[in-house]
């Protein structure tokens, strides 16, 4: 199978590459390299720089694929907030460009990557895909939209589309030095380096934690899932429990053998206050269920940004 990954250098799509080729797939990596870095992208993989918004790239990366991965977005919140029109071009625009794409392409499966952020901390918990959605940034605004795109190009075209609602992603290559690092990455960061880690808000917001080869996991069920029961639709993919941010916190010093002292700072604007998945759905259409907990995936984090900390 050849397949091509949008955002193939970047945290998500870079283990998606790599799980694709150790299965002898044939693999295209379409990214900007704003935020990916080259040395994600393993040399078997044919690397095209450029932008999902580009009809010309987007067109030439993806000929002769069966299957879309579509990781590429600006993900942060905050930057949606501070640049929302550069978040749009990308995450909306970028999402039509690469599913016109990849109909004109005569691609089978389109795998795109949507978020638990369209919920906007409304949603009852744990939350179900059927629950109101209310997004709170523009960033899960533009999720939103790309996703109802996916929708509709199934309904449409019969373009075979299946969105996948990530829950806070994390694990090796999420980077502490990024302009809008996620939280467990700079939690570890500042513990490792004898820095107070900075929390926003009283840290008793939670959030259902997803480690990042359960995702892959659950991009290749979502690739090779039955279209009778998938196509068109969206999934939570999560573990389907919650943490707040001081217990994670609480967890990163046990593991490196610290006493967080942390400095409480404003919260972020746009920010939800509790997340939680209904992930049943993923089970019952894709037999994909997580399988790394939290312990876990935290330990090999931790083992994986100790190789970047200066000696």
């Amino acid at each position: 199978m050849k397949a091509l990954v949008t955002g193939g250098a970047g945290f998500i799509g870079s283990h998606i590459v790599d799980a694709l080729l150790e299965r002898g797939d044939e693999v295209v990596v379409l990214d900007d390299l704003n935020t990916g870095f080259r040395d994600n992208v393993d040399a078997r993989a044919r690397l095209v720089v450029g932008s999902v918004a580009d009809e010309f790239v987007v067109g030439e990366a993806i000929e002769g694929c069966q299957v879309v991965f579509h990781q590429a977005a600006h993900k942060a919140v905050l930057r949606s907030i501070e640049r929302p029109l550069p978040t749009d071009t990308v995450n909306t625009h970028g999402t039509l460009t690469v599913l016109q794409a990849a109909l004109d392409a005569g691609v089978d499966r389109f795998v795109h990557a949507s978020s638990s952020s369209i919920y906007g901390g409304a949603a009852p918990l744990p939350t179900p895909e059927d629950a109101g959605v209310m997004p709170r940034s523009p960033y899960a605004v533009s999720k939103l939209a790309a996703e109802q795109y996916c929708r509709v190009y199934r309904e449409l075209h019969g373009l075979e589309t299946v969105a996948l609602r990530y829950f806070n992603v994390y694990g090796p290559r999420q980077r502490p030095d990024a302009t809008y690092a996620a939280v467990i990455p700079l939690f570890v960061d500042a513990l490792l380096t004898g820095r107070p880690p900075e929390v926003h808000g009283d840290g008793l917001q939670s959030r259902d934690f997803t480690y990042i080869s359960d995702v892959v996991d659950a991009n290749l069920a979502a690739a090779g899932a039955p279209a009778e029961v998938c196509a068109g639709h969206a999934y939570n993919i999560a573990g389907g429990a919650s943490w707040t941010l001081l217990d994670i916190l609480a967890s990163l010093g046990e593991l490196l053998g610290v006493d967080p002292q942390p400095k409480f700072v404003e919260p972020r604007p746009g920010d939800v206050r509790h997340s939680r998945a209904d992930a049943s759905n993923a089970a019952r259409d894709l037999g994909f269920q997580c399988r790394v907990d939290l312990g876990e995936g935290l330990r090999r984090t931790v083992d994986w940004l100790r190789t970047l900390a200066p000696s």
